[in-house]
């Protein structure tokens, strides 16, 4: 992950009501509730025509500006580039909290994780790491189909979370040596998962996950690697595999909101812990110390 310039405001979340528009805007107008969508898209280059603004070429081959390039969203007021494209229209009758895990955490776990892993109508798949982003796959893993969905993951906290968010078994890393037994044992004949999610971004959890799935299967990595994973070809190459990797688009926030509306999740159960604009050193410690704090996402709003 690229690193910032001193002084950058950071964040690429949110939501918010638009106060001013620039002379070439003409899908936002003031007064809209919207969501700010983490990757900013020009809309007509190659790379936005064909679905990949993550890459968009007017921006410079990359898309996710927020906090990296441009000042980012932990403002009370943000400018927006190209707002007709990376603005989302909020419905009423969806919360800001709601749509605030629409910008980046729930697209990611579902356009990266259940949508590049092809998740189908009765499929088995397993989520190992059951953080926001894995939380975000299973969430989204029932709805498009899955019959069983296993977290697999070591923080009691967090395997707890899974199962509410619809996780049908767990897996406590702490407190077995084979998790692919485990994850073979649950699947539907013993061969293995249809689709394992990686949510981590390590070797270990990235070698699970290729053990793991049966052939023909697929793993669908979401994960931020810092360092290499092995890929044993010599032994997989004749198992039909798939692999996917990527950086999130975040174009699927109508279905998303859908699937709110209709009832079939609730992202606003990511959100453990708010606070003020006021608070965002309390805010940070928080975040720093998830695990022990017991934190997924954390807010903060105008005071």
């Amino acid at each position: 992950v690229a690193a910032v310039t001193d002084g950058r405001v950071l964040g690429h979340e949110g939501v918010g009501v638009v106060t001013e528009v620039g002379p070439d805007c003409t899908r936002v107008a003031v007064g809209d509730r919207v969501i700010v969508s983490c990757i900013s898209k020009c809309g007509t280059c190659d790379y936005c025509r064909a679905g990949l603004p993550s890459h968009c070429q007017t921006l410079g081959g990359i898309g996710w500006v927020f906090g990296h390039l441009i000042d980012g969203t932990q403002a009370e007021y943000v400018r927006v580039p190209f707002a007709d494209n990376g603005l989302i229209p909020l419905p009423a009758g969806v919360s800001a909290e709601q749509g605030t895990m629409l910008s980046d955490i729930l697209p990611t776990g579902y356009e990266i994780g259940v949508r590049y892993g092809q998740v189908a109508q009765g499929d088995v798949v397993a989520v190992v790491g059951a953080g926001p982003i894995g939380l975000a796959a299973i969430m989204t893993a029932a709805p498009s189909g899955a019959s069983r969905t296993i977290a697999v993951d070591g923080n009691a906290f967090r395997l707890a979370q899974a199962k509410d968010f619809g996780a049908t078994d767990t897996i406590d890393i702490s407190a077995t040596d084979d998790v692919v037994g485990e994850l073979k044992r649950l699947s539907r004949d013993g061969l293995g998962v249809d689709v394992a999610i990686e949510a981590v971004g390590v070797p270990a959890t990235f070698a699970t996950c290729l053990d793991s799935i049966r052939p023909g299967g697929r793993v669908a990595n979401v994960g931020v690697h810092g360092v290499p994973v092995s890929f044993p070809i010599e032994r997989d190459w004749i198992n039909n595999i798939t692999i996917t990797t990527g950086l999130v688009n975040a174009t699927t926030a109508p279905q998303l909101l859908d699937k709110i509306s209709a009832g079939e999740i609730d992202p606003a159960k990511f959100v453990t812990h708010r606070f003020s604009f006021d608070e965002v050193l309390e805010a940070y410690d928080t975040f720093a110390n998830a695990a022990d704090r017991q934190a997924l996402k954390v807010v903060m709003t105008k005071a």
